[in-house]
C-alpha cells in the first residue's frame, strides 16, 4: 500500500501551527498542529472533546459555514483536522481558525451539546483545558500568514 500524504511529513521538524495536510479537489484539509509531535506533551481527550464542541460551533455558525466539512480531533492528539471548501481563501482560513480559538478561549457558560441526548460520551468534557488549550493556539496563531501554512519537509 502506499504510504499516506500525512505519514510523509517529518513528525520529528513538524512545530505547532496551522498547516496545509492535503488538497483534493475542492477541499482543503488544514492541520492545526497544538502540540510538538512526539514531544511527549499530549491534548488531554476531556479537553479535546470539549474543544472539538466549540471549534465545530464557532466555526458552523460563522461567516464561513457553508464551507465547513468536518471539524475533529487527530488520534494522536497533536490537535486538529479542519476541512473547508476551497471557497474559503487560505487568510480567510487562518483567521477564523483564529476566531474561533479566541471564541473557546473565552468562552462560559454551558458547553454546545453537552446534553446526554446531543453527545455519544456527554460525561467527558474538560472546559478548563479547552479554554487553556485554546489560549495557547491564540499566542501561536497571533502572526501567522498564508506563508506559515506549509509544512517544513
Amino acid at each position: 500500500m502506499q504510504k499516506i500524504a500525512s505519514f510523509q511529513v517529518n513528525h520529528d521538524t513538524l512545530e505547532k501551527g496551522m498547516y496545509i495536510s492535503r488538497i483534493d479537489g475542492d477541499v482543503i484539509t488544514y492541520d492545526i498542529r497544538m502540540k510538538k509531535p512526539n514531544g511527549g506533551e499530549y491534548l488531554n481527550m476531556s479537553a479535546a472533546h470539549t474543544l472539538e464542541h466549540l471549534l465545530a460551533t464557532y466555526l458552523r455558525n460563522s461567516e464561513i459555514r457553508e464551507s465547513v466539512l468536518y471539524v475533529g480531533p487527530m488520534g494522536c492528539r497533536t490537535g486538529f483536522y479542519i476541512l473547508l471548501r476551497d471557497t474559503v481563501s487560505q487568510t480567510e482560513a487562518i483567521e477564523n481558525v483564529k476566531k474561533a480559538m479566541a471564541f473557546a478561549r473565552d468562552f462560559t457558560g454551558e458547553i454546545p451539546g453537552n446534553k446526554r441526548e446531543e453527545c455519544g460520551n456527554y460525561l467527558d468534557h474538560d472546559l478548563d483545558g479547552a479554554k487553556r488549550e485554546a489560549a495557547t493556539m491564540c499566542d501561536t496563531l497571533k502572526n501567522w500568514t498564508e506563508k506559515d501554512l506549509e509544512y517544513i519537509k
